[in-house]
């Protein structure tokens, strides 16, 4: 079975090195405009050079995205701005206006271009009509049950790839080609600034009873109508890799640094069990375990396994379960006195039992007996943002590991 490519969120550099210290094969991001995601930081230029230095240095792939449908002023600058990316050695396009694909195949050629699921590529005809543009890979819809992925795979032309959706959040929209955010919060979605107002709490006013408002369902809490549950593949990765599926994307650029680093790691282990014959019930259930360890909503297997119906939605709320917390990551490992230097996420303190997830090796748990702050003095607590705190050394842990407590 082809290995396929682990493809991880990078909405800054510091996300973009977590996931590829922790077992990405690519990463896709943005610069500063473009892209589907404004609400995460992006890379500036000089930034861009770094991230791509940086992940190419460890083999390593950087597909960068402009995959907004762009009105006409937004083309000011983009054939520059593709020329700069292609200087910089970027390895992928990712796009989905035929305008801006037609824009890189004139302007970079040798550039390899991907078809955004802002596409809504469906059908084999539609992958094979970009194959004949051009096209290198298809981001194919959400919207696929595996029985229609294994059809377009056996009637598609055999040199184009496929990448798919297997984690992460789910928009109630068609292919994420969404009007609710502009109408009710004037933030156009396909242009990368949703609101996400599919999160939002609903109710119903009858017109005749201005201000009365009644709860769509039987709840006096209102309800969330437009909240579809998380996207979680896990399980299934064998099915789709069998499929022929080329590369495994996980959503989430706007997400945290600890949430990239445990949703790659428990995807990487996965796509490394199937490979070695080792993808056993008892495996599947111990990484859903753990990618359920960093804030998520529930889990759904989305329109794979067929047509979604009520379960997928989450009618009760808009927010994350949150069993975990993210504390702090280790920043040196000093042997010679046998210590660790800590630099705080959340508070934690002395007595606090803590699980290490580093990006290879199992996870380590330790109890914080002794903390020290940068001036040497002996401390309870780390309360403060990004101070940097030292602790006895663990046997097992290195540089980089992320730290997480149970029970917030």
């Amino acid at each position: 079975m082809e290995r396929p490519e682990l493809l991880s969120p990078a909405g800054d550099i510091e996300k973009l090195k977590t996931a590829v210290d922790f077992g990405a094969d690519a990463v896709y991001l943005a610069g500063e405009r473009f892209g589907m995601r404004t609400a995460s930081k992006n890379f500036t230029p000089e930034q861009l050079q770094e991230g791509i230095r940086y992940a190419h240095e460890r083999g390593v792939d950087v597909h960068v995205t402009l995959n907004i449908l762009p009105h006409e002023e937004e083309f000011r600058g983009l054939a520059r701005y593709m020329k700069e990316l292609a200087d910089m050695q970027a390895d992928a396009f990712i796009i989905s206006d035929p305008g801006v694909f037609q824009l890189a195949r004139d302007t970079v050629p040798a550039m390899p271009l991907h078809i955004s699921t802002q596409a809504s590529v469906t059908n084999s005809a539609t992958v094979n009509f970009w194959h004949a543009q051009g096209a290198r890979r298809i981001v194919l819809a959400r919207e696929l049950s595996l029985e229609e992925i294994l059809a377009i795979k056996e009637n598609m032309h055999p040199d184009m790839e496929l990448e798919c959706f297997v984690h992460g959040a789910m928009c109630i929209s068609y292919s994420g080609r969404c009007l609710l955010s502009g109408y009710m919060a004037g933030r156009d979605a396909n242009r990368g600034d949703c609101a996400h107002a599919c999160r939002w709490k609903y109710h119903l006013v009858e017109e005749q009873r201005p201000g009365e408002y009644f709860a769509i369902e039987e709840d006096e809490k209102g309800t969330y109508i437009l909240n579809s549950k998380d996207l979680c593949l896990l399980s299934h990765i064998d099915k789709l890799m069998q499929a022929g599926i080329r590369s495994f994307k996980i959503e989430g650029r706007v997400k945290s640094a600890f949430y990239v680093a445990t949703a790659t790691r428990a995807y990487r282990r996965a796509i490394d069990a199937v490979l070695a014959g080792e993808f056993t019930q008892a495996r599947k259930e111990e990484l859903t375990e753990e990618l359920k360890k960093c804030s998520h909503r529930k889990f759904t297997t989305g329109f794979l396994l067929g047509k979604p119906d009520e379960k997928d939605q989450n009618y009760a709320s808009s927010g994350y379960e949150r069993n975990y917390e993210f504390i702090g990551v280790v920043e040196e490992v000093n042997d010679a006195a046998d210590t660790m230097t800590v630099s705080q996420r959340n508070k934690f303190g002395r007595g606090d039992n803590i699980e290490a997830m580093m990006p290879k090796g199992d996870i380590v748990s330790f109890v914080v007996n002794e903390m020290q702050n940068e001036a040497g003095e002996p401390v309870e607590t780390a309360p403060h943002p990004k101070e940097r705190v030292t602790i006895p050394r663990v046997s097992g842990i290195e540089k980089g590991a992320f730290l997480r407590r149970k029970g917030v």
